[in-house]
């Protein structure tokens, strides 16, 4: 049971902090996007499209982390919604997208940028922030899908499966 209290506990901070990078990803990818779609100073159609990627992922990550933030907090027991299979569903699939986004953007900089002494990308400081908080989002999703991974084993072994609760 004193897991249970952290899970519920955890849950949203979890989720809040989730949330909370991705809206800053999204204000990152957004304002490149924007930029690029304007000026049209990308350095390549590569680093155009990694950004718009990371623009995908940040409003998924933000529209669907709220969704399950707000179900878990209306009813974390007893719901389709809230067990442990939808939550290994989405953060899964959230897993793999930002391991894309953040792979990519860091194969396109070369692993991070000297803004001191690059002439190539016209937005350097953007993009390395842009690099930096997609691999944040994507350690706080790995984080989460260890405990729900966690979490299922332990409800499969209660008897529940995965369609059991998460909480």
């Amino acid at each position: 049971m004193a897991f249970d209290s952290h899970l519920r506990r955890g849950h949203p901070i979890t989720f809040g902090l989730m949330i909370v990078f991705g809206i800053i990803e999204l204000a990152l990818s957004a304002w490149l996007t924007s930029r690029f779609n304007a000026r049209h100073d990308y350095s390549s159609l590569t680093e155009r499209d990694r950004v718009r990627f990371v623009l995908f992922a940040s409003c998924w990550t933000v529209v669907l982390g709220l969704f399950y933030g707000i179900l878990f907090w209306h009813s974390s027991t007893g719901s389709v919604l809230t067990s442990v299979a939808s939550h290994l569903v989405f953060l899964i699939l959230s897993w793999i997208i930002w391991t894309a986004a953040a792979a990519s953007v860091t194969e396109m900089l070369g692993g991070g940028l000297n803004c001191g002494n690059q002439n190539i990308f016209n937005y350097c400081g953007q993009l390395n922030a842009l690099e930096a908080f997609a691999w944040l989002e994507w350690i706080l999703i790995t984080f989460a899908l260890i405990v729900v991974l966690f979490r299922g084993i332990k409800a499969a072994r209660r008897g529940d499966g995965y369609r059991g609760s998460l909480a």
